[in-house]
């Protein structure tokens, strides 16, 4: 048996440092993700309340969803002219700041200060990806690349987890919403003292050509429809983010106009959101070894044949009604991991936090767009089965635009 050189043992060494450093980095980006989904999802998860204290119907949380999500998109198409100012370390310090800010004026029970709280939401949530695919793409090997993306989304279930299940027996506990909110904001606090050491040793982009963010934003624009990758890259983003939205929308009341009690709706609900976070892993594993193209593609067409079959909701056996969901829930909120690891791959690595906020963009006009289009469906049609019929649209064109891309690529 050769003896092993110091050679040998030094290339061990750095080998297990740089594998240790992956894995702490990605638990804390992951982390990050589970906190800035919590305090988009607070207000959402605690809406009786809320709207009681406040003096307002509960549906009324749906514009402070609409502000979020309006300000994450100019935050995601700014994102190109902060990376090039920022490091992602500073990006993400950045975006603790703003959660921990927004959660204080949301606890106020002001409904100025909660809009503004709302508005900081969105920029925080906006800017995560960009800042997250930065720092993940300088230390992930090619070859694990959907797979350690993939794992880092998986902070979005379980982000909607802790905002859905321990905010409110929290609220019980502290005895009120607003108390919930101040205790939460212990969370992103803890975050950003463990992250700002690494904000120190992370430097920062090299100084580059200051233009406007519009002339930025515009110019990252053109760059993806430049780019047959990136271009379809942010359809898919447009179409798969409509098609996750509709089912996690939409999914439980269906379940509940049919005759299931909202308890069990409710848990299927739930259910859904695990299999999207197991799905999120076993596809990234999958697109290491098949290609993020030929994963997306998967995930688009069996999405939308599972969505064409829910037209026959009505009249399948429960536990089929159960699987279709549960493969649903899978492959319309396990596309994000292999989507964004798609995109550090389609650019070069000083062009990947630009590209990613960029194409982002699309996926923020899906969620804003996809629910209303189903809503107003629902409004005309009458009817869940047809309209999920209807809504296989989004996740076949995408197949179709994932299975081009990947053949033309191989």
């Amino acid at each position: 048996m050769p003896t092993p050189t110091r050679a040998t043992i030094s290339d061990l060494t750095e080998t297990k440092t740089a594998n240790r450093h992956l894995w702490f980095t990605l638990t804390r980006v992951t982390i990050v993700q589970i906190a800035a989904t919590a305090c988009v999802l607070a207000l959402t998860a605690l809406a009786p309340d809320v709207a009681a204290d406040l003096g307002v119907g509960a549906y009324w949380i749906g514009y402070q969803v609409s502000f979020i999500y309006f300000a994450g998109l100019f935050a995601s198409l700014s994102a190109g002219s902060l990376l090039a100012a920022r490091s992602g370390e500073e990006i993400i310090a950045l975006e603790l700041v703003l959660l921990i800010v927004g959660l204080v004026l949301l606890a106020t029970a002001m409904p100025v200060l909660m809009i503004i709280a709302s508005i900081l939401f969105g920029v925080a949530y906006g800017i995560n990806n960009p800042a997250s695919s930065v720092i993940l793409q300088k230390i992930t090997p090619s070859a694990r690349r959907s797979l350690i993306f993939s794992l880092k989304q998986t902070g979005v279930p379980l982000g909607a987890v802790m905002a859905n299940v321990f905010l409110p027996l929290l609220a019980l506990w502290v005895a009120g919403w607003q108390m919930a909110i101040l205790v939460l904001a212990i969370f992103p606090l803890g975050i950003l003292v463990i992250s700002i050491p690494h904000v120190r040793r992370d430097p920062k982009p090299a100084k580059q050509v200051k233009r406007g963010v519009l002339a930025t934003a515009l110019s990252e624009q053109r760059g993806v429809m430049a780019n047959p990758a990136l271009r379809t890259l942010a359809a898919l983003g447009g179409l798969f983010s409509a098609m996750q939205l509709t089912v996690t929308a939409f999914a439980v009341v269906s379940l509940v106009e049919m005759g299931w009690s909202i308890p069990a709706a409710g848990l299927l609900g739930a259910a859904l959101q695990i299999a999207g976070a197991m799905g999120r892993v076993g596809w990234g594993s999958a697109a290491d070894r098949f290609g993020p193209f030929c994963i997306l593609s998967f995930l688009g067409f069996t999405g939308g044949g599972l969505s064409l079959i829910l037209y026959f909701q009505t009249a399948l056996p429960v536990p089929a009604l159960i699987i279709v969901f549960m493969g649903l829930g899978a492959c319309a909120s396990g596309w994000n991991g292999v989507f964004l690891a798609a995109i550090a791959k389609s650019v070069a690595p000083e062009r990947v936090g630009a590209a990613t906020g960029a194409i982002l963009s699309y996926t923020f006009i899906g969620v804003m767009i996809g629910p209303s289009l189903f809503a107003a469906s629902y409004y005309y049609l009458g009817s869940y089965p047809l309209c999920f019929a209807l809504f296989a649209l989004p996740g076949i064109c995408g197949g179709l635009l994932g299975a081009r891309r990947h053949l033309s690529s191989n």
